[in-house]
């Protein structure tokens, strides 16, 4: 599963991404681990044009790719989930609570891409998107989850010789992510 779920930024925009699918990723999600068990994440649907409208030019997109300024008509996501930071939970470092997000998400991109439906997480966001959104303290968003079913495709391949990391889009439109060998990450233990 984690080999199949990448990261998309183009979708179907009119299939629907249902209420009730949104729902159960953010079941998975609070069962998921938190730091000394806080549970300091709340979340917020949003499936409706109109809100999703008010969500999409808020969001920054792609920072590798400094010529394309996000979906286009017809590509945007069908839903989000905000993450929301709930600060009157938070009683260690917000560190920790950057670590759940993490953990979170990721569970939840699992479970959407056992049903097809693939995300985008999304930390560039204009400061101003609690006040648009209506998100009142001590509540704040933390991260946006971009969902939708894919209109684009994406692969792996190796970090070249060059050592890039930067993700890229081929003629094609393909998205092409390097990724480090096993080799280049894992750390033999001296004696």
């Amino acid at each position: 599963m984690v080999r199949q779920t990448r990261t998309v930024r183009r979708f179907e925009e009119e299939k629907t991404v249902t209420a009730e699918l949104l729902k159960g990723l953010v079941d998975t999600a609070r069962l998921s681990g938190s730091a000394r068990n806080g549970q300091v994440l709340k979340y917020m649907l949003v499936t409706e044009k109109e809100q999703r409208d008010l969500v999409f030019p808020l969001l920054g997109w792609a920072g590798y790719l400094s010529d394309w300024k996000g979906p286009g008509p017809g590509e945007q996501p069908a839903a989000y989930v905000l993450c929301l930071l709930d600060n009157e939970l938070v009683k260690g470092s917000e560190n920790e609570a950057h670590f759940d997000c993490g953990i979170a998400t990721q569970s939840m991109l699992l479970a959407a891409a056992e049903q097809g439906v693939y995300g985008c997480r999304i930390g560039a966001f204009a400061k101003n998107i609690d006040t648009v959104l209506n998100v009142a303290a001590p509540l704040s968003v933390m991260l946006v989850l971009a969902l939708g079913y894919p209109a684009e495709t994406v692969v792996l391949e190796e970090v070249g010789n060059d050592g890039r990391i930067q993700y890229w889009r081929d003629e094609q439109g393909i998205h092409h992510v390097p990724k480090r060998t096993l080799e280049d990450v894992l750390i033999e233990t001296t004696s």
